[in-house]
Order: C-alpha cells, then structure tokens, then sequence
C-alpha cells in the first residue's frame, strides 16, 4: 500500500481535469494516504513546485474548466536527463507515484517515468477524444456541446443571409470533434483529416442544394483537415454564393465542465488513485460502452485511435 501519491495535469486543459484531480485527492485520504499537486505539469515537476493537498484544497472546483494545478510544454523533460531528474524529484519528496492527467504526449512522458521505477497510472484528458483504449476522454463531452453551441448560434445568422458558413474546430490529428460536434449541429459538410473529401465535390454539392431552395449550409472542418480561412475563399469562388469563415479557437477548451464529464472524470479519478494506492501501475483508466476499463499504458501511446467509420457515414446520410 502506497503511503505518499502526487497527481498533476499535463498537456491542454480540458473541462473536468478538476473533477478527476479532485476524486484523486479525495480518494486518496480518506485511504489514509499523503496527497501531493504538482504544479504546472512536467515543467513544474522538474523545478519542484509541489504542495501538499487536503481536502479543503480541492474544494469549490468540481464546476470549473481548466486546471487548479496548471499545465505547461516541457521540452527538458523529453531528455532522458530532464527524466530522470523528475524522478528524483518525487523521491526526493517520498513521493511514491503518480497520477497524470493529460493526452497522448502526456502519457508518453507517464509511461517513460514509469520505466525509471516511479509507479503511474494515466488519466485520458483531452478534448479531442484521440486517445487509444478509450471511448472517452476527460473534457470531449463539454468542447463537443461547446461547438454545437457555437453552431446553433451561427446557422441563425446563415438563414438570415442565405450564406454559407464555414467552421473551424480542434483536431489536428483527430476528427472526432468536428464530425460528433457537426452531426449534432446538423452541419451540411464535415471534413476531417481521416476522409480526405474532394473540395470540388463538396462545392459543387452545396451550390446543388442552393439550386434547389435551401437558405443556408454550415460546414464544419477539423483544423486538421486545412485552414478553414483557405477553404472559405475556395467555396465562395467555386459556388458564387456568399461565404463566411468562424474560427473557434481556444473557446473550446474553456468553460464548466458538462454533467458527463464531472461525472466520469471522477470516477476515473477515484479509480486511479484506489489502484495506485494499491500497488497497481503503468496502466491508463478508461470508459468502454459506459464502463471503466484498465488499458496497459504502454499500447496507449504506441497505438493510434481511429475515428468511428459509422460516424462518417452517418454524417453523409444526413447531410
């Protein structure tokens, strides 16, 4: 039974990073172990900036997006020197593992600490839902409603002029967002890295559906798939018909965190910290079909995840 575990968040934030850092604390003392925070990820780590946690600190939290902890790139601790002074570190602290909360760069940094002897376990948080072993991951439900939002609000002012408007969300590698977000949206178009659409094709598609009477199209595009600024330009030339261009941003990543992820972070927090505790490591906490599930770490970060072909074709269908 571990006496003394540390937790931290890495990467990008996402809503329900709290909720799970909170479960962890929790968890933890009421086990009878010493709770540690790291702050601001590997770059915090590596300069010992770690304080202790009781239950009051992770109080008033549950409902906020971000971090309490903060995160932060690290290029020091992609050496094996920068490594291997993290894990010092932590001894030095007798600290004795570790919670990471982050995405697939995240839980590559987990996995390799974990090879030093520091027992981890790894959290899914990342928007974009890309992580291999999981169906889910901390704060995908919430940036997912946080677009859909965004496109209800836009598809008023499409209607209202006739136009076309294009879309950018999240998603360099992984078009999960964009095709789950632009279903629910009701989105005529979704392009995603995974299926390289012909643009032709899909001009020559929206400029069909205006022919025969609809006021307005929305197309959402991964930034993945090409800059939706490009891709405007395009469509107003090829179809004649009046384009605009919405880039999201970083909106995405912000805001309360959805009753889903609340929920599920904590769970997989609570899990986290009962297997660490127990001697568990080196493994990665997930949902399958709405149940947690233990993935081995190391095929987390050496495997890809594909997005949903249904996905896709249901998209297409009901365009």
């Amino acid at each position: 039974m571990l006496k003394s575990i540390a937790v931290m968040t890495s990467g990008g934030d996402s809503p329900g990073m709290n909720a799970a850092a909170r479960a962890v604390v929790r968890t933890a003392l009421h086990q009878g172990a010493e709770v540690w925070g790291i702050n601001n990820g590997y770059k915090g780590l590596l300069k010992d900036d770690i304080v202790k946690l009781e239950s009051r600190s992770v109080g008033d939290i549950i409902q906020r997006g971000g971090t309490f902890l903060g995160t932060a790139r690290c290029s020091e601790f992609t050496t094996p020197e920068g490594r291997q002074k993290a894990f010092e570190v932590l001894k030095k602290r007798g600290i004795e593992g570790l919670v990471v909360i982050g995405g697939d760069g995240s839980l590559t940094g987990a996995k390799l600490l974990n090879d030093l002897g520091m027992p981890v376990v790894g959290l899914p948080g990342t928007i974009d839902n890309d992580v291999w072993g999981t169906d889910y991951t901390i704060g995908s439900d919430t940036a997912a409603n946080t677009i859909v939002d965004a496109i209800n609000k836009l598809r008023d002012t499409a209607s209202a002029h006739r136009r076309i408007i294009i879309i950018e969300v999240m998603g360099r590698k992984s078009g999960w967002l964009a095709m789950t977000a632009g279903i629910a949206g009701g989105a005529e178009q979704i392009l995603v890295p995974e299926v390289r659409n012909n643009l032709d094709i899909v001009c020559q598609e929206l400029k069909e559906s205006y022919d025969k009477g609809k006021r307005y199209s929305i197309v959402v595009v991964a930034e993945g798939y090409g800059c939706a600024v490009e891709i405007g330009k395009k469509v107003a030339e090829v179809t004649g018909i009046d384009t605009r261009v919405s880039v999201l941003g970083h909106i995405q990543r912000g805001g309360s965190p959805s009753v889903e992820d609340r929920i599920k972070a904590s769970m997989l927090g609570e899990r986290a910290a009962s297997a660490l505790i127990a001697g568990i490591s080196n493994v990665l906490f997930g949902f399958d079909a709405g149940k947690i599930v233990t993935i081995d770490l190391t095929n987390a970060v050496n495997n890809k995840k594909t997005l949903d072909p249904e996905l896709a074709r249901l998209a297409k269908i009901l365009a």
